[in-house]
């Protein structure tokens, strides 16, 4: 069994133009240079928005290889500047879910641990720009797993205690 580890929120730069806000190649080495150790790790991320004190997950990918060959390519930058176009305000950051140093898990632990990001993602956010994956279940336990029940049961909390939901 491979364990990943949490970091983050880790605040994305930007670059701030007159009129806009984007992510380019410049800012992704600006990140791994504050934090280094991060690099050579691999695991899944989450891009979010952090805004009016709440953190909204908009972008689950993975890094089989690296997080510094991963996080940053043209094809995630568009979707960091996507994500600052939709929000007019609030700071782009990241979740990085990483094997612990010195560890690789195998890659199709990395794959079922994205699959399982996403869906717990597209729970709190339907408009996740992921892509691929995002087929949502069509069943729910009302006050446990994608519900939309505002309160919940005494017996939804202590089923959700018992497994550690």
């Amino acid at each position: 069994m491979s364990e990943f580890i949490v970091s983050g929120p880790h605040l994305v730069p930007v670059y701030k133009g007159k009129v806009a806000r984007i992510v380019r190649s410049e800012e992704g080495e600006e990140f791994f240079r504050i934090h280094p150790s991060l690099k050579s790790r691999s695991g899944c991320y989450i891009f979010a928005m952090r805004s009016g004190g709440g953190v909204t997950p908009v972008y689950v990918g993975k890094a089989t290889k690296s997080f510094g060959q991963e996080c940053f390519t043209s094809h995630k930058l568009g979707k960091c500047n996507q994500i600052l176009a939709d929000y007019a305000r609030g700071s782009l950051v990241l979740f990085l879910f990483e094997s612990p140093q010195g560890k690789k898990a195998p890659t199709y632990q990395i794959e079922l641990l994205e699959n399982f990001l996403i869906q717990s993602a597209l729970s709190v956010n339907d408009e996740l720009l992921n892509i691929k994956k995002t087929k949502q279940e069509k069943w729910s336990i009302r006050g446990m797993i994608r519900s939309s029940a505002a309160r919940r049961s005494k017996s939804a909390k202590a089923a959700s205690s018992m497994l550690g939901l």
